[in-house]
C-alpha cells in the first residue's frame, strides 16, 4: 500500500532554530544508530520511520558506519526513502557522517580529505540521494590537520553534496578551532552532536574556553545530543536489573552488562520515582531534562519499537521543571 503522510504531522511537534542559522529542527529527531541495520527486521523499522514522520519528526540521522553491519542502516533507509519518502524529500532533513572505520587500509577512517569525501560519496550512493542536508565529521582525527578535515566539509558543500556541515564528539577547544576554520572558509558550522544525558555530562564541564555548551551558545551553533537515554539505562527497562533481550544482553550491543552496577540501578530507581511524581516515564523526563536548555536544538532518540518512539514523544507535553525538581535530580546524580 502506498504510504501517505499524516496531514496533521506538523500540528503537535515543536521546531527549534538551529543556533543562528535559518534551519529549524524538530525538538525530537530520530537516530538510526541501532535497530535499522542488517540484523534488524525491515517492517519493524519501516513502521518506526513512518510513525516518526507522521508525528512531525522531519530529521533522520545516519552515519556511514551505522548498522550492524556498517553501511546497512543507510542502505535500509535508502530502500524506505525510495518507497515511502521520496515525494517528501523537501520536508526532510537527512544527515550522515564520516569518521569511523569503514574499509581496510590507511584511507578507511578518521579525517583525511581522501576519506571524508569518499565516504560522503559512498553514503549518498547507499541512501540513493543527490545530497544530504547535514554532513558531519564524526570524530576529531588527532593525526590530520583540522584545516584538512574542515576543508573537506567545505568542499562537500561547494560540490552540492550537503547543504550544511557539523561536527560530532569534538572537545570544546577543538570546536572553537573548527568553527573558526569553517567560518573563514565561508561554510559555517551548523551543529554539534555530542554524547549527552543525565549520566554523561562532559559537555557541561569547564575548559579553558568554557564548557562545550557555552561555546555552542556563544558561536550560534546548534546542539543535538545523542544517547540521551544512556543506551536505555534512563528508561524503566533496567529498574530491576538486566532483562532478557535488552540492549545490555545483546552480543553486538554497545551497552555492556558491566555498566549496570547496583549504584546505577539505585540512581535509576530514584529518578524513576521522581518521573512518576511528575506524571512521566523515566525516559520522558530524561529527554525533557535535556530540552530545558535552549542551546539544545533537538534531542536524538533511538527506538527499537514504534511504542518506544511514541512514549518518547510524550516528553514534549511536560518539559518544565521546578527548582526543587532540578535540585533533587542533581542530588540523585551525585
Amino acid at each position: 500500500m502506498t504510504y501517505l503522510a499524516n496531514p496533521a504531522r506538523y500540528d503537535s511537534m515543536e521546531y527549534r532554530r538551529c543556533g543562528k542559522s535559518g534551519l529549524k529542527l524538530p525538538a525530537i529527531s530520530l537516530g538510526l544508530w541501532h535497530n535499522f541495520g542488517g540484523v534488524d527486521v525491515f517492517e519493524n523499522y519501516r513502521d518506526i520511520l513512518r510513525t516518526a514522520f507522521d508525528k512531525g519528526i522531519t530529521h533522520f540521522d545516519l552515519a556511514n558506519n551505522y548498522g550492524p553491519p556498517p553501511g546497512s542502516a543507510e542502505e535500509n533507509f535508502g530502500v524506505i526513502f525510495k518507497k515511502d519518502f521520496a515525494q517528501y524529500r523537501d520536508e526532510l532533513i537527512i544527515s550522515s557522517k564520516a569518521g569511523y572505520l569503514m574499509w581496510p587500509g590507511p584511507y578507511g577512517e578518521w579525517g583525511s580529505r581522501k576519506y571524508v569525501i569518499a565516504s560522503c560519496d559512498q553514503s549518498l550512493k547507499r541512501i540513493g540521494l543527490d545530497y544530504v542536508d547535514i554532513f558531519y565529521s564524526h570524530r576529531p582525527d588527532p593525526e590530520t590537520p583540522l584545516e584538512e578535515t574542515m576543508g573537506a566539509l567545505d568542499s562537500i558543500v561547494r560540490q552540492g553534496k550537503a547543504l550544511y556541515v557539523g561536527i560530532s564528539n569534538y572537545s570544546a577547544e577543538d570546536t572553537v578551532k573548527a568553527t573558526k576554520i569553517l567560518k573563514d572558509l565561508g561554510t559555517p558550522c551548523l551543529i554539534h552532536q555530542p554524547k549527552y544525558s543525565m549520566f554523561e555530562r562532559w559537555v557541561e564541564g569547564n575548559t579553558p574556553v568554557g564548557s562545550l555548551l557555552d561555546v555552542l551558545g556563544n558561536e550560534g551553533i546548534g546542539c543535538i545530543p545523542f544517547s540521551p537515554l544512556a543506551q536505555g539505562l534512563l528508561t524503566n527497562k533496567y529498574l530491576k536489573g538486566i532483562p532478557e533481550g535488552s540492549r545490555a544482553a545483546l552480543a553486538h550491543g554497545f551497552l555492556q552488562e558491566s555498566a549496570i552496577t547496583p549504584e546505577v540501578i539505585a540512581k535509576i530507581q530514584s529518578l524513576n520515582d521522581l518521573a512518576v511524581e511528575r506524571g512521566q516515564t523515566l525516559a520522558q523526563m530524561a529527554l525533557a531534562w535535556l530540552l530545558k536548555d535552549q542551546r539544545v536544538t533537538s534531542v536524538l532518540i533511538g527506538a527499537s519499537r514504534t511504542s518506544q518512539l511514541l512514549d518518547s514523544l510524550e516528553c514534549l507535553n511536560n518539559k518544565d521543571f521546578s527548582p526543587e525538581e532540578l535540585t533533587k535530580i542533581e542530588e540523585i546524580l551525585k
